[in-house]
């Protein structure tokens, strides 16, 4: 087991990605991954949804969207509810997500987001997006957001997700989140993200165009197939 581990993190260490630049979409693509997907928030304004589903560049076409939600114990993306409707209407595949502050009390902020999100199967796990220490101590950061996570789990029934960025994962969180799929933001870089563990979603850009956007969009690819996709979707 030692030994496949060490390999897989040799494999993210030393594989380079080769980014295949795309007109249409204005960034390049890693020309690895077969499954593309983009995140919003209230910041790309109105969205219309029918035109991002449609929009095709070669092979890239966008099959999946994660959508900000809540933050904190009461924020709530006031284009969510619109967003996760219309998002949903066009067959894209969709997941919510919360932007945490460990600050804060992480039951009241999982009730705010249980609160403005319903799942439905076919729709992606609920994503915590931590991000931020707040100048909180690594046993605090941990012991809030694995309340988070276990509460909202409980609440769904599924496991949820982490979002967040590889220097934040090996300072702050670490091994003892090995069990949640890890949706990783890592930029601009010509090598995988290398948390020290496999990854399900890489973030790799935060300027791509999409029609029926007006404001550049994060860019996304899925670490599988589809069927690996669906899998990971609420039965």
């Amino acid at each position: 087991m030692l030994a496949v581990a060490f390999g897989c993190w040799l494999y993210y260490l030393h594989h380079e990605v080769r980014f295949v630049y795309t007109d249409a979409f204005g960034i390049g693509i890693p020309s690895d991954f077969s499954i593309q997907g983009i995140d919003i928030s209230r910041y790309q304004g109105h969205i219309d949804w029918g035109q991002v589903r449609a929009m095709h560049a070669d092979t890239v076409h966008i099959s999946f969207v994660f959508i900000k939600a809540t933050e904190g114990i009461s924020g709530q993306d006031g284009r969510f509810r619109q967003n996760w409707i219309s998002a949903r209407k066009t067959g894209l595949i969709c997941g919510a997500y919360h932007f945490f502050y460990s600050t804060r009390d992480p039951i009241l902020q999982a009730k705010n987001f249980e609160d403005q999100v319903h799942l439905n199967p076919g729709d992606l796990p609920p994503v915590l997006d931590i991000e931020v220490s707040n100048d909180q101590p690594d046993s605090a950061i941990r012991s809030s957001a694995m309340s988070w996570l276990r509460e909202i789990q409980k609440h769904y029934g599924v496991t949820p997700m982490i979002y967040t960025n590889v220097r934040f994962y090996d300072r702050h969180l670490g091994p003892e989140f090995d069990r949640y799929p890890l949706w990783v933001s890592h930029f601009f870089a010509a090598w995988l993200p290398n948390p020290g563990r496999q990854w399900t979603f890489w973030q790799h850009s935060q300027g791509g165009h999409v029609n029926g956007i007006s404001a550049p969009v994060d860019f996304n690819v899925f670490n599988g197939d589809s069927l690996d996709l669906r899998n990971l979707c609420l039965p």
